[in-house]
């Protein structure tokens, strides 16, 4: 297989552990400069250019896209995808990924631990937003931002303020996160590679800084992960769409708090931490996927006209519940449930003889006006309280 890393970075450690391994299994590696890429579009012909003359021919792609060119590098892989080119990590999932608010906004839906968050624009909404995710102290985040850059505690109401008015000021957009206390100073980081965890690793901050990145002096050790870390890394992993990601997590008191979703994780901190052959892993699951391109159910099984694919959860008061597929007739109905997620296992291609519970939720596929059968009713929105404008402490 004809294999293409995109790194600027040729002779850093996770572009040339990939390399080694990749040649090891006897692939054939090329590692090329993102930003050396040119792009040509045309009808029916879209074309990449590499210094100049036509890309050479790749079977597969392995994107490693550092945050500061994260725009033209999903472009570069954007178009290898549009050349039918197997990319180990698709360029959306790698631009949700790599905006904090966006990859937060994925994960809120779904049964994921997540520290309290808030988003605001509006001055007049700053404390507001500060007293809805706990109070001072709190995490202030750049949207964009790696290995712990763009990230501050601020210890009281009156800091975070003062912080956040000035970074608005300079056009930046800022996260405000509860700071976890339990965790200060440490964090998980679990490597994900396919459907499973490969390697885990707790990473802990030098002195009294709160940033655990082993960027910033911090130590790793490795780690025998919690089954709820684990399944926690793989849920979040793939509801970005990442088939290898580093996902970074708190300690809290009620379990795993996804802190970040990172698409381009290094691989020199964990696997010297833990002694495992993650680029051994990474190019073995390349072998395996790359024969299965990327397929958008809901574009291309929407295609036949009167059909769809619907996601719900199965009320308790549902007629579905404690009633195997069998005894639904779906298949009889038109109706293919493609899978069935159960507190945060997924259950693909079920059989007949699997019987639904409630909260289960369900991907289906098939006749739109039968599907619109099995979904709960809408309830209409309650409309929420508006939090009172906070009034400073005296003496802030």
């Amino acid at each position: 297989m004809k294999i293409a890393i995109l790194s600027r970075s040729p002779r850093c450690y996770s572009t040339k552990r990939l390399r080694q391994a990749a040649e090891s299994r006897g692939h054939r590696v090329r590692v090329m400069d993102t930003l050396r890429f040119s792009i040509g579009l045309q009808t029916r012909a879209p074309e990449l250019y590499y210094k100049g003359r036509p890309a050479p021919a790749a079977d597969a792609i392995i994107p490693r896209i550092g945050a500061s060119i994260t725009f033209y590098g999903t472009a570069v892989v954007r178009q290898f995808e549009q050349m039918g080119v197997f990319t180990l990590s698709a360029s959306h999932a790698i631009s949700v990924s790599r905006d904090k608010l966006r990859s937060m906004q994925a994960l809120s839906r779904h049964e994921i631990g997540l520290p309290a968050t808030a988003f605001v624009r509006d001055r007049a909404e700053i404390l507001p937003a500060i007293e809805r995710v706990g109070g001072a102290p709190v995490i202030i985040k750049l949207l964009e931002g790696t290995q712990g850059i763009g990230v501050i505690l601020a210890d009281t109401v009156k800091v975070a303020e003062a912080i956040i008015e000035t970074l608005q000021g300079a056009r930046q957009n800022v996260l405000i996160q509860k700071f976890v206390a339990e965790s200060k100073g440490r964090d998980v980081r679990a490597f994900v590679v396919g459907d499973r965890v490969v390697a885990a690793m707790r990473r802990v901050a030098a002195g009294q800084e709160f940033r655990s990145n082993v960027h910033r002096g911090g130590s790793a050790e490795a780690l025998d992960l919690d089954p709820a870390y684990e399944r926690t890394a793989v849920h979040a992993a793939q509801i970005l769409g990442l088939r290898v990601a580093g996902v970074d997590m708190l300690e809290g008191a009620d379990g795993p708090q996804v802190m970040e979703v990172n698409s381009s994780p290094g691989l020199e901190g964990i696997e010297g931490a833990t002694g495992a052959d993650i680029a051994g892993d990474i190019i073995a699951l390349l072998e395996r996927q790359a024969q299965f391109p990327d397929v958008d159910l809901r574009q291309r099984l929407s295609l036949a006209r009167g059909y769809g694919v619907a996601e719900f959860v199965v009320a308790p008061e549902s007629p579905l519940v404690d009633r195997t597929l069998a005894s639904l007739d779906l298949r009889q109905r038109d109706i293919l449930v493609l899978s069935i997620t159960r507190s945060g296992v997924v259950i693909p291609n079920p059989r007949g003889d699997e019987r639904i519970l409630a909260g289960d939720t369900l991907l289906c596929y098939g006749k739109l006006l039968t599907l619109e059968g099995l979904l709960p009713p809408t309830r209409p929105r309650r409309r929420t309280k508006k939090t009172p404008g906070a009034r400073r402490p005296a003496g802030e």
